[in-house]
């Protein structure tokens, strides 16, 4: 079980984040609350290995609820794609990584063949 407070690490991350949002486009730099809430996500990621808003809830003993945790994720205006290529930025910067390919790779994960909400699911076999 964890608190509400990150952990120092995890909040020096949000806040890096946050100054490249706000340094490479003007206004797109995370509120207050939205880096409240991603410090939450980031921790509750860290202790329950997982990305569940249920175990979440349940991890904060219940300071938070699985529904206002996922209306943030779903109606938050946050830039999502300048988060994802920032956060990349940040992590560079912080290691000095100066050169290298980026390879986002999810072909190890087994895809659900009984689903009837995507077409042609059944169809896709393993790269």
């Amino acid at each position: 079980m964890f608190t509400t407070i990150p952990l120092p690490f995890v909040q020096a991350f949000v806040d890096e984040l946050h100054e490249a949002l706000d340094n490479y486009q003007p206004g797109a730099g995370l509120s207050r609350l939205q880096r409240l809430w991603l410090s939450f996500c980031l921790m509750g990621i860290l202790v329950t290995n997982a990305v569940c808003w249920a175990k979440f809830e349940r991890a904060s003993l219940g300071q938070y609820s699985w529904a206002a945790l996922s209306w943030m994720f779903r109606k938050s205006r946050i830039p999502w794609a300048l988060l994802l290529q920032m956060s990349v930025r940040v992590m560079l910067a912080k290691y000095g990584i100066t050169q290298g390919s980026l390879v986002l790779d999810d072909s190890d994960k087994r895809r659900s063949r009984v689903t009837t909400r995507i077409f042609n699911a059944h169809k896709l076999k393993d790269r």
